[in-house]
């Protein structure tokens, strides 16, 4: 998979491109501003040019939630307002927040500050794993959707343009994994399923779905998920079987 080649269809692909250029449009138009959220007990701060709270965080944050736990080293990757970190802090002591934008990255301090968890977490700027040392108990990553390219910081914040970074990710993330290590991803149909699935069974790791929620957009039904992933090495008694959906599930 050296290269990205949409798994939808040519009619399928333009209509995730007509939703995705709605909601960045939304989303730019409301984001013009600093915006405070209500977030699963805590009050996140979103300025201008960082990815807001939308009705899908809540999917991927309640199973933080329930994952992490006290002895975990957690990474949240692509931490945005720094929401998720904020949520594992809530339990480990080990928390660290990476994202590639300068934005997040300061919304994302500011708001640990501000939720009194800084001392628990550290933010730092990086391209994927750039900016990352070690191995970690829990990874989280809500990556973008789509795969168009971005006009400006903003919309990078929900599209990654040909999978670049999602690409990336999975080519490291298992090795980044300590023993008994799993992962958290968000994802959904809005996207390319087909494509994460690819790089999904590539690193040949076993999947679950601990979240699913369905919506219907334009008449088209849209299904959201939050997979927990762990290596083919994971022990017997962790392993789960594969639920990773199929294209005609969609």
């Amino acid at each position: 998979m050296d290269g990205f080649t949409p798994t939808v269809s040519a009619e399928e692909a333009e209509r995730i491109r007509r939703w995705h250029l709605a909601a960045y449009q939304a989303m730019k138009a409301e984001g013009r501003e600093t915006q405070s959220f209500a977030y699963l007990g805590r009050t996140i701060t979103v300025p201008p040019g960082v990815m807001p709270i939308t009705r899908m965080h809540d999917l991927l944050g309640e199973a933080v939630l329930a994952e992490v736990r006290e002895s975990d080293r957690v990474l949240d990757m692509g931490t945005g307002s720094g929401v998720n970190a904020i949520l594992a802090a809530g339990t480990s002591r080990r928390v660290l927040a990476v994202d590639v934008s300068a934005a997040a990255v300061a919304a994302a301090r500011a708001n640990t500050k501000a939720n009194g968890v800084a001392d628990r977490v550290e933010v730092r700027e990086s391209d994927v794993f750039s900016a990352v040392e070690g191995e970690f108990d829990l990874i989280v990553f809500d990556p973008p959707y789509r795969w168009f390219a971005p006009h400006d910081p903003l919309e990078a914040a929900s599209t990654d343009e040909d999978y670049r970074a999602l690409t990336a990710f999975f080519a490291e993330a298992p090795g980044r994994l300590a023993p008994g290590g799993r992962m958290l991803i968000a994802f959904g149909t809005s996207g390319d399923l087909g494509y994460l699935r690819g790089l999904v069974e590539r690193q040949r790791l076993r999947t679950e779905v601990v979240a699913r929620r369905e919506l219907v957009r334009d008449g088209v039904r849209v299904e959201y998920f939050v997979f927990r992933l762990t290596p083919p090495n994971q022990p017997a008694e962790s392993a789960r079987p594969p639920e990773l959906p199929q294209p005609s599930d969609m």
